[in-house]
């Protein structure tokens, strides 16, 4: 499966992005012009999601192996990238740093834990409205907005949303492919048990404040899995941490790309 990247900035990549459920590659792009000239970015679209194709079924390992290939093809084996994931880009990152090591030089982990998430933001709310969408009647993503504004009152996620609705030749459609993703919400929300060892390099988990997401029970097992974890928490913030406060996550990632600091280690 080749997936749809944009590049921001000149060169080879030594980044790459990978965005949450209903997201796309281009969501990380200010954070990736802000971190320039540190770093050149690839904004990866994850498999049935943006413009990449879409897949029969969800599977984290299966997405994390869909990157890695994307990567070796790309740049080779030795990629040495340092990935960035949030929420599901985030358990993606992170299985990819279990199951392909040799390509990950860094792991940052935006507001997501090795766990259950199904505790989190809402997201089977958000599938509700999205399905209730009658497409054939719709007349504007206005419209759209509007229908679905009970359900997912905050105005900045309904437009998240809906950057996802296309329309071609009067019709509109989804451009990733919902009902999968509805249908698999459990799967998205838990953790793949069959993944399994140990990453020892750098990682910097990065949380909002006020989001449920990572929490101090999450601790131990984020260090079982990645013992040289730190933490970085975002005051204010929400589950799209790097939304509400870009100028943090700019911070704390090029300071870690940079090795200069971090927030404070995990307990």
């Amino acid at each position: 499966m080749s997936l749809h990247t944009r590049l921001v900035g000149p060169g080879r990549p030594n980044l790459v992005f990978m965005h949450g459920l209903f997201g796309q590659g281009r969501n990380w792009t200010q954070i990736a012009k802000g971190l320039l000239p540190q770093a050149t970015s690839l904004l990866l679209d994850l498999p049935d999601h943006g413009h990449s194709p879409w897949s029969d079924h969800f599977g984290y390992v299966d997405m994390a192996d869909a990157v890695a290939h994307d990567i070796d093809e790309r740049l080779g084996s030795a990629a040495g990238l340092t990935v960035v994931g949030h929420s599901m880009g985030g358990k993606v990152a992170m299985v990819l740093a279990l199951r392909r090591p040799d390509l990950v030089r860094g792991l940052v982990v935006v507001d997501i834990a090795p766990d259950d998430s199904s505790h989190g933001y809402g997201f089977g709310r958000i599938v509700h409205a999205l399905r209730s969408l009658d497409l054939t009647r719709l007349e504007s993503r206005g419209a759209a907005s509007d229908l679905i504004a009970e359900d997912v009152p905050e105005p900045a996620v309904r437009d998240f949303l809906l950057q996802n609705l296309r329309r071609k030749k009067g019709k509109w459609s989804w451009q990733l492919h919902l009902d999968l993703l509805a249908d698999a919400l459990p799967q998205i929300s838990g953790w793949p048990d069959e993944v399994t060892g140990r990453y020892d390099g750098p990682v910097l988990w990065i949380r909002g404040e006020r989001s449920e997401y990572v929490r101090p029970e999450h601790f131990g097992p984020m260090l079982a899995l990645f013992p040289r974890a730190a933490l970085l928490t975002v005051p204010g913030a929400g589950h799209w941490v790097h939304s509400d406060d870009p100028d943090t996550v700019v911070e704390g990632i090029r300071n870690f790309l940079l090795a200069e600091h971090l927030d404070r280690p995990l307990p």
